[in-house]
């Protein structure tokens, strides 16, 4: 079908955020609006994101980028929540790029105003700052780049590392209380906590040391907090886990699809904190979608499941973009203390919770070096409580990690890597 005028895609919107609608049919007829001008914006968003890709072939320094199409619940939120039309939205499609540090925040944006500049496909339509004083509502903090492609807009988020893991720990945290956070739901107490730990790890990247009463209130926040979120009415996980092999599944199908820019969907089960399933779907935007809408509607949000399409032209840089879906773990600690949060976040995301419990037991029992023990009495004994040991365990060897004896085929901690070890835990 072509696409409808804008007055139609805007009455859409109203019919799906405010159920204006004369009748059944009216409601079907716009909702299948509302799922064609979404699709409009993948392929503009996919041809966006591999380009960033090549500009940022010369860039010289580590990032990761992946793209996403908004997920209709959201799209709805937003509607409500900001009493806007829907051909005002700027983020339907979105494109993340994480950084390491603040600093280099600003050097991207830099290097991708020299270098969009000198293209003609796509422009810089502007660029909103949040960094410095952080979302009045909620103390998130991001750089935001709108571009504009063929008259579509898209939404380019840059972030630094700690950013991103604040990001995504009150994305973790708002699946488990069962109010989305970042939209300002949920106690002003628990919002607070999120804000002030912001402005922590905004004075630690701007190289400052933050101020004993700044720390003193996130860890008197978080006590309080915790107590909310437990008791929380909504929506809650407890005790589930991600395994990691998914990874190493998705890679291989990867494998199987080589070259440019896969799109992926994952349906995540909040309910059981797992996914239901993953695959590859076609590159075809319009067949892409259609997926995705037919997956939307098998896996309804009300029930606890979250569809999401994602773009990768890596499937791995979807463990470091979107992480709150892999950091699920047991939650005898709802919210991390802030030593935890401010030594934790940069590795946080690069091992998963097995990994860390496997490292934790041989640490207790001093396996350095020489001392070793055997993978059977590892696995089936001290660590038989650890759901993901085989592939934790080789995520371990793979980052060097742990080490394996050429004399009797037993593990030790890597004596040599005894400082990042203790800081992963």
């Amino acid at each position: 079908m072509s696409l409808p005028s804008k007055s139609k895609i805007d009455k859409s919107g109203l019919a799906l955020a405010k159920s204006k609608y004369k009748d059944e049919v009216e409601c079907i007829e716009l909702e299948e609006v509302f799922d064609e001008y979404r699709k409009t914006h993948l392929q503009p968003l996919s041809e966006t994101t591999l380009e960033l890709q090549q500009l940022l072939t010369n860039y010289g320094a580590p990032y990761y980028i992946a793209q996403r199409l908004k997920r209709k619940p959201q799209i709805i939120r937003k509607l409500n929540r900001l009493s806007v039309r829907l051909t005002q939205l700027q983020d339907i499609g979105g494109c993340r790029i994480i950084v390491q540090s603040n600093s280099d925040v600003d050097k991207l944006h830099k290097y991708l105003i020299d270098s969009i500049s000198a293209q003609q496909v796509f422009t810089i339509d502007r660029s909103t700052d949040y960094r410095d004083k952080g979302r009045d509502d909620t103390g998130y903090r991001a750089l935001h780049v709108i571009l504009e492609r063929s008259n579509v807009h898209l939404e380019l988020q840059i972030r630094s590392r700690m950013q991103h893991y604040w990001s995504e720990s009150i994305e973790r945290t708002s699946v488990i209380y069962g109010y989305h956070l970042k939209e300002n739901e949920g106690s002003p107490q628990v919002i607070q906590y999120f804000k002030t730990l912001s402005d922590v790890f905004f004075e630690i990247e701007a190289g400052r040391e933050p101020s004993i009463a700044l720390r003193l209130k996130v860890d008197s926040l978080r006590s309080v907090c915790e107590g909310i979120i437990r008791e929380s009415d909504r929506h809650k996980v407890f005790d589930s886990f991600i395994n990691e092999d998914i990874i190493l599944t998705l890679t291989e199908k990867e494998l199987r699809n080589p070259a440019g820019l896969n799109n992926w969907i994952l349906v995540f089960d909040w309910n059981a904190g797992a996914f239901v399933s993953w695959d590859i779907v076609s590159r075809n935007p319009n067949d892409a979608v259609e997926t995705y809408i037919d997956y939307e509607r098998m896996f309804p949000v009300e029930s606890g499941y979250e569809v999401v399409l994602i773009g990768s032209s890596e499937v791995a840089t979807v463990r470091k973009t979107h992480s709150h879906y892999f950091g699920i773990e047991t939650y005898d600690n709802i919210l991390e203390n802030l030593d935890t949060s401010i030594v934790g976040f940069t590795r946080n995301i690069d091992i998963d919770i097995g990994a860390r419990q496997i490292l934790a037991c041989m640490q207790r029992r001093r396996f350095w070096g020489k001392k070793t023990i055997s993978k059977d009495t590892l696995g089936n004994h001290l660590c038989k409580h650890v759901l993901t040991f085989e592939s934790s365990l080789r995520a371990l060897a793979e980052k060097n990690l742990i080490q394996t004896s050429t004399l009797n085929g037993g593990f030790s901690l890597n004596i040599r890597k005894k400082s990042d070890i203790e800081q992963y835990l």
